[in-house]
């Protein structure tokens, strides 16, 4: 290998579907004057596009131009891919740009009496229009194809996941729903990017030993564990995180590394930075808010936040752009230089070229932490000067490692939720779902065994009782009824797709399906378009 240590950074951009189609949705009346601000759950996916997505494009665009090498991976999630190609959520994102920019003209004239906050308002306003220009003429609307070309030129690698995010080591049990699962989701990945990926996420890095003969069977290269689970795996491996290892099954695994994760949260919480959670569209009166205020008086993200972290002690501390920039590039440094440190004191201990493998979530740069891309930016612009640090996708590094050098290794069942295991997605606050889960996947296993060969009406119905067992299947709605943030979302997503199926397996029970009922259900929840409901059949 060329340099004697490797940093790989693995992001994971994923979203929970919060797609909310209504009969007559037009969301460019009027040319987007005057349109209702939008759900408070689509706004997540607005923010995300805003601050996270289109800002890592911007980041791989700057370094391309000034020949700066930069590899990463990313998972885009099946769920994120349908959304970021769907004509309704894109026409509601660009009725939501232009609602922004609106706004930022509005905001420009209020603070004309406080240069401060005036500059920030220009600042962000330039942007909103900037963005709407780079995502309709520079990506023509498809970010996705952007994505794409940079792993066709091998500066990005494209990681897969499972079909709806689902926390898969409770689905073990069913092995009907992981094949579902995966096979729904490699389906995906191959009519949207006409590849397969080698590398497979775990949805909330949810581990366990089970999962180890599906990866195998669905030709997945690698997966990824967090540190805990690899250096509790049986038998303990030599090198700690610092080297994969391999299953019984032959998937290699690779270890989070649990200190460079630590690293960035513990920055990201700098005072300095931008204060995510403090927007004026909350802070205003109902005039002022304008655009971002629905017709029942309910508010929403404007995208327009004048205060630094360091708010919360001082009183309206107004944020330092300049400031933030400089400490992003401080961060930076100091993350590769302790990287640095700590692959010295390993290299003592081994002969193998050791991995700092940085996985997190892809909207903790931008959307939670506003200086997030700079950071990344910066670390690879000061990578290229370390002559003995080298950058690589997880399976650059992989194929770059002789293949006998790999303990045979099982990690112990863990995840990145709270305390490491499963309490995230299983306590008093979301076990009623379970339950009613479980008896929904054995019918419709049932469904799959009992109708092997039907078309037309009844195919359409038994392909929508698919799509709906695996949104109900999403990590993201136990997760938010754990933290009790949008438990109401969550509750009634949840709740809708189990209420779904049911009324699909009973019309199935009874010969009848009204079609006017089905086809808006389809309209709404149009995930996994080409899905067919024999992923559900049992293997013989």
């Amino acid at each position: 290998m060329d340099a004697r240590y490797v940093i790989s950074l693995a992001l994971n951009a994923h979203l929970p579907f919060v797609r909310n189609f209504h009969s007559g949705d037009d969301p460019f009346q009027s040319g987007g004057a005057g349109l209702p601000a939008g759900s408070a759950e689509e706004g997540w996916f607005f923010e995300a596009l805003s601050e996270t997505y289109l800002p890592l494009l911007e980041v791989f665009d700057r370094l391309e131009n000034d020949h700066i090498p930069f590899r990463l991976g990313i998972c885009l999630s099946p769920l994120l891919c349908q959304m970021l190609g769907d004509e309704l959520l894109l026409k509601k994102y660009l009725a939501y740009s232009y609602r922004q920019i609106e706004f930022g003209r509005m905001e420009v004239e209020r603070t004309a009496s406080h240069p401060e906050l005036q500059k920030l308002a220009k600042l962000y306003y330039d942007r909103a229009v900037d963005q709407r220009i780079s995502f309709t003429e520079r990506y023509e609307g498809n970010i996705l194809k952007a994505f794409d070309h940079y792993q066709r030129k091998g500066k990005i690698e494209i990681l897969g996941t499972s079909a709806s995010h689902a926390f898969l080591p409770f689905l073990c049990p069913f092995p009907e729903a992981i094949q579902a699962q995966m096979e729904a989701a490699i389906s995906y990945y191959r009519q949207r990017f006409a590849w397969r990926p080698q590398g497979f996420w775990l949805p909330e890095l949810g581990w366990s030993g089970d999962l180890d003969p599906y990866l195998r069977s669905y030709n997945f290269s690698y997966t990824i564990v967090d540190a805990h689970g690899f250096i509790f795996g049986k038998p303990a491996p030599r090198r700690g995180s610092f080297y994969p290892v391999k299953t019984p099954e032959g998937v290699f695994i690779l270890s989070r590394d649990f200190y460079a994760a630590r690293d960035i949260d513990r920055m990201s919480g700098e005072g300095v930075y931008r204060d995510n959670n403090r927007d004026v569209g909350y802070e205003l009166s109902p005039e002022e808010v304008g655009p971002f205020l629905t017709a029942d008086g309910e508010r929403r993200q404007t995208g327009f936040k004048y205060w630094r972290a360091a708010a919360r002690h001082e009183q309206n501390a107004v944020y330092d752009p300049s400031a933030a920039s400089d400490k992003a590039l401080e961060h930076a440094r100091a993350f590769l230089e302790t990287r640095f440190a700590r692959f010295t004191e390993a290299a003592k201990h081994m002969k193998e070229t050791p991995l700092s493998l940085c996985a997190c979530n892809a909207d903790s740069f931008g959307r939670f932490w506003h200086e997030g891309p700079q950071f990344i930016e910066a670390l690879f612009r000061l990578g290229a000067e370390y002559r003995e640090i080298q950058f690589m996708t997880p399976a650059e590094y992989l194929f770059k490692q002789n293949i006998s050098a790999f303990e045979i290794s099982m990690p112990e069942f863990s995840s990145w939720g709270f305390n490491g295991y499963a309490e995230t997605w299983l306590d008093a606050s979301n076990d009623w779902m379970y339950r009613h889960l479980v008896r929904s996947i054995n019918r419709m296993v049932e469904l799959a065994e009992r109708f092997p060969n039907d078309s037309g009406l009844k195919e359409r119905t038994l392909n929508q009782a698919a799509r709906e067992i695996l949104l109900a299947q999403t990590s993201d709605w136990s997760k938010l009824l754990y933290k009790q943030d949008s438990t109401e979302y969550a509750r009634n997503q949840i709740e809708s797709a189990l209420r779904n199926f049911t009324t699909i397996y009973e019309a199935l029970g009874s010969n009848y399906i009204s079609t006017e009922w089905l086809t808006n259900l389809e309209r709404r929840h149009n995930v996994f378009p080409n899905i067919n409901y024999r992923v559900f059949r049992r293997k013989k």
